[in-house]
C-alpha cells in the first residue's frame, strides 16, 4: 500500500509538490527560530550567570536591598568560615567569592599631570587560584585583545575600549581613587598587563578587573566579600535545584533578624532572568502550535483545491465500488507520506541554518554601545537534539489534519448521481 501510494505521489507531482514546498519552509522556520531563540534566551542567561548572578548568590540582605549601588559596607565578612560551610553542605557546587567596586581611574602621562581619567567598574576576582575557575568561567584568556592575565599583586585588566578611550598601553601605571568598606578615601596604584573585550558594552567600557586578594586591601575588606557565588559543577544551571538549595540556605537564618545574615538567591530571583526562564521553556511550543495552525490553514485550502482537482477520481472509485472510508484512509496516508518528505527536507534546511547562525552568528555590537544590558554582542543559535524531531509536529500534523478536513467532502458524495457525473 505504501509503495504504491508513493508512486502515485512521485507521479503526480501536481499532487505533491506544493504541499511539500509549503512544508518545507513551515518546518525549516519552525526549526530555524527555535534554534535561534533558544542559543539567544540560553547566551543572555549563561552570559548573566557568568559575570552578574552565578547559579545562585549569597550576600548579606542589607547588601542585596541595594546591590546596584555596590554597597561594600554592607558586604559579608567571615567569608572563609562562610565558604567551607557550603563546600560542606553543598559538595556538588564551586562557590567563589567577589567584590565589586566602583571609582575613578587616572592615567599619569609621566610629567605629573594626566593624560586621562574615567570611571571605572571594578570586578575582584579568583584571579591567581585554579581551583576556583574563574579565568575559564569568564574566558578572561580568550577574551585578552593586548597583553597578558595579571599574574602577580598590583597588576590588573582594563576594558578594551576603555584603554582605547583613554590612551592606555600595556606596562602603563594606573591610579584607582575610591572609598574604603569604611568610608575612607582609597588610592591604589596597579600596572596593566593587558586589555579584555567581553563583547559586552556595559564591561568594555570601563572594566577594570583585579584579583580579589588586591581589593581586599584596597578596600579593607579582609576576609570579607560582596558576593559570593555558586555554580554547579555540571556548568548547566539546573532552576529547580537551585531554587530548592535557596530555600534549605535560607531556612537557616529564618530567624536571625540581623540586616547582615547571608541570604541566598537563585538565578530565577536576580536580574529579572525569571521571564526569560519561563520563555525558554515556552518558545518551542508556541512557535510549534502557531507554526501548526498556519500551515493547517494553508494545507486545508490545498486540500481542497486538489479535491477539487482530483473530483473525478474519487467518483470513479466509488462507482468501482471502493468504500468511502478507504478512499479518506489512503488520503490520510498520502498525507502522512507528505508530510514526512517536506518534514526531512524542511528540518535538513533548518539544521544547516542553525549551524551557519551557530558558528557565525549575527553581530549587533554598534547596537548596544550605549546599552548597559548584560547582553552577547553576537547572537548565536543553539542546536539542540530536540530539534531533529520538532519539525515533525508541524509538518505531520498540519498536513494531515489539512487533507483530514478537505477529505469529509468524500462522505459527502452520492453514489446514485456518480453516473451522472461521469458522463458529464
Amino acid at each position: 500500500m505504501i509503495k504504491f501510494l508513493l508512486k502515485g505521489i512521485l507521479g503526480d507531482k501536481n499532487r505533491s509538490v506544493l504541499p511539500i514546498i509549503i512544508i518545507t519552509i513551515g518546518v525549516s522556520l519552525t526549526i530555524l527560530l527555535s534554534g535561534y531563540l533558544r542559543g539567544v534566551m540560553g547566551d543572555m542567561i549563561d552570559q548573566n550567570a557568568r559575570f552578574e548572578t552565578g547559579h545562585v548568590k549569597i550576600m548579606s540582605r542589607a547588601y542585596a536591598e541595594n546591590k546596584d549601588q555596590l554597597p561594600n559596607d554592607l558586604a559579608l565578612l567571615g567569608i572563609g568560615e562562610l565558604t567551607k560551610s557550603l563546600e560542606k553542605q553543598f559538595p556538588d557546587m564551586q562557590w567563589v567569592n567577589r567584590i565589586k567596586f566602583g571609582g575613578l581611574i587616572d592615567v599619569p602621562d609621566g610629567n605629573g599631570g594626566s593624560k586621562g581619567q574615567g570611571p571605572a567598574a571594578g570586578m575582584a576576582l579568583e584571579l591567581y587560584s585554579k581551583e576556583s575557575g574563574e579565568n575559564e568561567r569568564m574566558n578572561i584568556s580568550s577574551s585578552i585583545v593586548t597583553g597578558t592575565v595579571p599574574a602577580h599583586s598590583g597588576e590588573t585588566l582594563v576594558g578594551y575600549d576603555f584603554a582605547q578611550r583613554l590612551n592606555i598601553q600595556i606596562g602603563d601605571d594606573v591610579t584607582y581613587m575610591g572609598t574604603t568598606m569604611n568610608g575612607s578615601m582609597s588610592f591604589e596604584n596597579f600596572i596593566v598587563t593587558g586589555t579584555v573585550k567581553f563583547g559586552t558594552s556595559a564591561l568594555d567600557r570601563g572594566a577594570i578587573i583585579i584579583d580579589i586578594s588586591d581589593a581586599r586591601r584596597m578596600l579593607d575588606m579582609e576576609d570579607g566579600a560582596g558576593e559570593v557565588l555558586g555554580y554547579f559543577r555540571s556548568g548547566a544551571y539546573h532552576d529547580k535545584r537551585a531554587i530548592a538549595m535557596s530555600a534549605v540556605f535560607n531556612s537557616q537564618y529564618a530567624n536571625d533578624s540581623d540586616e547582615f545574615a547571608p541570604e541566598m538567591f537563585p538565578l530565577r530571583a536576580q536580574n529579572n532572568l525569571s521571564s526569560f526562564l519561563d520563555y525558554v521553556d515556552s518558545f518551542s511550543s508556541l512557535f510549534v502550535v502557531i507554526f501548526v495552525f498556519a500551515m493547517s490553514i494553508v494545507l486545508w485550502n490545498t486540500g481542497l483545491l486538489g479535491g477539487l482537482r482530483r473530483y473525478q477520481e474519487f467518483g470513479i472509485r466509488l462507482a468501482l465500488g471502493e468504500e468511502k472510508g478507504h478512499i479518506y484512509r489512503t488520503l490520510i496516508y498520502e498525507a502522512v507520506l507528505i508530510g514526512s518528505i517536506g518534514s526531512v527536507i524542511g528540518t535538513v534546511i533548518g539544521l544547516c541554518g542553525v549551524y551557519y547562525l551557530q558558528v557565525v552568528g549575527i553581530d549587533i555590537s554598534g547596537m548596544l554601545d550605549n546599552s548597559t544590558m548584560m547582553m552577547p554582542s553576537v547572537l548565536r543559535a543553539s542546536f539542540t537534539a530536540d530539534l531533529l524531531y520538532l519539525g515533525f509536529i508541524p509538518g505531520l500534523f498540519a498536513m494531515v489534519l489539512g487533507n483530514a478536513l478537505s477529505g469529509i467532502g468524500i462522505y459527502k458524495r452520492e453514489t446514485a448521481t456518480l453516473f451522472k457525473e461521469l458522463e458529464v
